[in-house]
C-alpha cells in the first residue's frame, strides 16, 4: 500500500473488528512507527499502555456508553435521531486496547521549542497516534479513536500518575473490511469538506 492510500483507506473503525490476534511482530513495526514520529526538543513525549484484561475493557466500556448517554441527552430531533445510530466505541470487539498518553515532563523543565507554544508537546503525541493510525493500516490492522471519556477516569484506570495526560483510547486489531465511506458520513452525521473550502493565500479569508 503506497503512502497516499494509506491515508485516504484509514478510517476510525468500530464495528469492523473480527476479534482475530495480532502478530508480536506487525505490533511492534506499528508501536516503532508511532515511536519514530517528530517531536518538540526531541522529548518523545508519548507513553502507549497495551490493555488486554477484559476486564479493564469492560469497565472501560461502561465509562463511555454513559458518557455517551450524557452526550445523546444533549441532542434533539434530528440530529438525536441521527446519532442514536452511531457506534462510538469497538472496545470489546478489539484484540487490543492502547492507551495514549502525554508526559509534558518529558525533556526536562525547559524543553526545546516549548517556551512560546507549551503545546507543541501535545502536538508530538498527536504525531505519534497518526503515525501509528497509518502504518496499523499499512499492516491490515483497524484502530478507533474512542473520545467518550473522562480523562481522569482513564488515567486511574490504567495506572497513569497525575502529571500524564491520557490522550486516546486506541481500539486495535484485525478487521473483516475497511469501509469505503467514514461512518459519520454514512450516517449523515458530517459530510467531509473540499480542501478549497479550508484553503487561504497569505492571510486568512472567510469563505
Amino acid at each position: 500500500m503506497e503512502l497516499y492510500d494509506a491515508i485516504n483507506r484509514r478510517r476510525d473503525t468500530r464495528a469492523e473488528f473480527n476479534g482475530a490476534p495480532i502478530d508480536d511482530e506487525v505490533l511492534t513495526r506499528v508501536l516503532s512507527a508511532a515511536h519514530a514520529a517528530p517531536s518538540v526538543g526531541m522529548t518523545q513525549p508519548w507513553d502507549y499502555i497495551l490493555v488486554r484484561s477484559d476486564e479493564t475493557r469492560r469497565a472501560f466500556r461502561e465509562h463511555v456508553m454513559a458518557e455517551r448517554e450524557v452526550f445523546a441527552s444533549s441532542l434533539e430531533g434530528e440530529r438525536s435521531e441521527t446519532f442514536s445510530k452511531i457506534k462510538v466505541e469497538g472496545i470489546l470487539e478489539s484484540t487490543l486496547g492502547v492507551v495514549v498518553g502525554y508526559d509534558p515532563t518529558r525533556g526536562g523543565t525547559n524543553p526545546l521549542g516549548r517556551h512560546a507554544i507549551a503545546d507543541a508537546g501535545l502536538y508530538s503525541a498527536v504525531c505519534s497516534i497518526q503515525n501509528f493510525w497509518l502504518a496499523a493500516t499499512q499492516e491490515g490492522l483497524g484502530v478507533g479513536w474512542v473520545s467518550f471519556y473522562r480523562e481522569e477516569f482513564l488515567r486511574d484506570l490504567v495506572g497513569m500518575p497525575g502529571h500524564v495526560r491520557p490522550i486516546a483510547w486506541l481500539c486495535v486489531g484485525p478487521v473483516s473490511e475497511l469501509p469505503d465511506v467514514p461512518d459519520l458520513e454514512r450516517f449523515g452525521w458530517r459530510h467531509r469538506s473540499p480542501l478549497d473550502t479550508v484553503l487561504h493565500e497569505e492571510r486568512y479569508t472567510a469563505h
